[in-house]
């Protein structure tokens, strides 16, 4: 029996588990999350308001089947190593509470695998960003889906892409008085993007309408062409600077004003986790502004028996995620990509893939961000690098930046820094990385003794 590792719990990964499982694999899914659904489906069991979420019939199905299947399923399992052989492919990870003392290694070798491990959201610094209150638009959605808190009493949020808009509705029933959606694009980038070929988005109308509705009936205005581009306050949010910005986004003199809240919502789109991808040694396509794995019409990457679905090929969303990750799960078990159970996922696949191309030009970050920034902004939050000491060694490569400035080296690695750093970079007119942040020799944190207990575990799983 084949045997498919999977690297991620979303969308994704909770299709591709489906898919193999469906073609008589015996699977693998590790997720380093405490519970399944990954970025889409948070949750909790007890606390979760239906109305918070979206498709949960869909998370349930899936749920059900890695039930059901031969499937053995590790939570809280943060992979630190992965390697791909002809013979399969080896990953190793550590079990357990991230900031525990108890946590036990665990070593899977499979026949193949699947990277789904997602992405997360990018926010875009602003001049006092680094406040109490300000977080990003997930972090914002996490907790108000998880755990029905809202961030603030008046919260604004701010950035650009679809994704402010549930964010804004969340927020917004559980209790905080949403000041407005800024989103940074124009209408005229907005109509490129979405109003071609409108039957194409005919599966994405209905959630749109009820998006909007719930901005409608909680009264929260959707302002087009404009962003914070300051956060006012000395020990905590207590205010921000909107401004209108042209079409690159450079905000535009004249227009700014003050607007009072406690909290703001930074989601200006997301960035693909590919150290996994990367570590397994698949072609990544990209510079700064969007960097992806490479897969083909299969999901196959430039490694045997390394598939890839979800968000690391390219944001597309939750639909994307699923069909592409039905796709990868069959085919990494030695399911036939002409095989009939597969025509409805592939016919997705295509219909997402040209939401994908919509989102970019209607709401991809265009390059004059930059001018709201000051030469103090903090960049790196890990290590408070402030934009000055960046530009000032941009001329030098990468490495030898960060080893300068101490630029992503923190505990989050760069993972949150990462792009806004390279595109700092571009503009100073340094020199462009092929992989920049993302190559990391050791793909979580771990311990010492962790590894060495390694060697006393049972065999591979």
């Amino acid at each position: 029996m084949t045997h498919v590792a999977i690297l991620g719990g979303g969308p994704a990964g909770l299709a591709a588990a489906q898919g193999a499982l469906a073609a008589g694999a015996r699977v693998s899914l590790l997720d380093e999350g405490d519970r399944l659904g990954g970025q889409f489906w948070r949750h909790h069991e007890r606390l979760t308001d239906p109305r918070l979420q979206h498709a949960w019939h869909r998370f349930g199905r899936l749920r059900g089947a890695l039930a059901d299947g031969d499937a053995q399923v590790h939570v809280g399992a943060s992979v630190w190593w992965a390697e791909a052989s002809a013979d399969g492919v080896r990953l190793r990870a550590t079990v357990g509470d991230a900031d525990g003392d108890g946590r036990t290694g665990l070593e899977v070798d499979a026949d193949a695998v699947v990277v789904a491990t997602g992405a997360h959201d990018l926010a875009l610094p602003v001049p006092g960003w680094t406040l109490p209150g300000v977080t990003t638009a997930g972090a914002a959605q996490a907790l108000a889906k998880r755990d029905g808190v809202a961030v603030g009493r008046r919260t604004v949020v701010s950035g650009s892409g679809p994704f402010l808009l549930p964010v804004a509705h969340s927020l917004a029933l559980v209790g905080s008085e949403v000041v407005a959606v800024h989103e940074a694009s124009r209408l005229p980038a907005l109509a490129r993007g979405w109003l071609p070929r409108p039957w194409e988005l005919a599966g994405k109308a209905e959630e749109f309408l009820e998006y909007a509705g719930g901005l409608m009936r909680h009264r929260i205005p959707y302002r087009t062409g404009s962003a914070v581009v300051r956060v006012l306050g000395t020990d905590r949010v207590e205010g921000v600077v909107v401004a209108a910005v042209d079409a690159d986004w450079r905000p535009i003199p004249g227009t700014e004003r003050e607007v009072a809240c406690d909290a703001v919502a930074l989601g200006h789109g997301f960035t693909p986790r590919l150290e996994a991808a990367l570590a397994l040694g698949c072609a990544i396509d990209g510079d700064h502004r969007g960097r992806f794995v490479v897969v083909d019409d299969t999901q196959r990457t430039s490694v045997a028996r390394v598939f890839a679905a979800g968000e690391l090929t390219g944001i597309a969303g939750a639909d994307a995620a699923l069909a592409e990750g039905a796709v990868a799960g069959f085919l990494a078990a030695g399911g036939a990509f002409d095989d009939p159970r597969l025509r409805g996922p592939v016919a997705a696949r295509s219909r997402t893939r040209a939401f994908a191309r919509r989102l970019e030009r209607a709401h991809g970050i265009r390059p004059g961000w930059t001018a709201w920034l000051d030469d103090d902004t903090i960049v790196c939050r890990c290590e408070a690098v402030a934009r000055r000491a960046i530009v000032e060694r941009a001329d030098v490569p990468l490495r030898a930046m960060r080893l300068a400035t101490r630029a992503g080296l923190g505990p989050c690695q760069g993972r949150t820094c990462g792009r806004t750093v390279e595109a700092i970079v571009a503009e100073a007119g340094g020199a462009a990385a092929s992989v920049g942040f993302d190559r990391r020799p050791v793909l979580a944190p771990v311990r010492i003794g962790e590894v060495a207990a390694l060697a006393e575990t049972d065999p591979p799983t």
